[in-house]
Order: C-alpha cells, then sequence, then structure tokens
C-alpha cells in the first residue's frame, strides 16, 4: 500500500500533473494513487524526487 494519494492532497497537487511529470498515462498514475498497482522501486523513488519527499514517506508500514 502507498500514500501517494494522501502527498497529492497534501500538495495540492493533481494526478494529470504527475503522470505528465513520470512520462506515464493517467491511468497508470491513477492505479497507483487508487492502490490498484504499486510502482516499481524506481517509479516510486521517481515520484518521491518529483514530488520532494522522502521515498519513505510514500509508503504504509504494515502493522
Amino acid at each position: 500500500m502507498n500514500r501517494i494519494k494522501e502527498v497529492l492532497e497534501e500538495k495540492g497537487i493533481k494526478q494529470v500533473w504527475l503522470a505528465e511529470k513520470l512520462g506515464k498515462s493517467f491511468n497508470t498514475v491513477n492505479g497507483y494513487v487508487q492502490n490498484r498497482t504499486q510502482p516499481s522501486l524506481e517509479v516510486l523513488y521517481e515520484i518521491a524526487e518529483i514530488l520532494n519527499v522522502k521515498a519513505s514517506d510514500l509508503l504504509i508500514e504494515n502493522q
């Protein structure tokens, strides 16, 4: 599970903008945001860099 949706909302960033920055389709990014699919570690780090957060900030720890 990831926190991409929460971080986008906190920063007021739209999924469309993130998709453009990543060079991925809106549907791919929406899958990440809705936790239907998980980004690879490489993409997760790229998202973190774009959003100016640590990659760990995008993850939910299993309890």
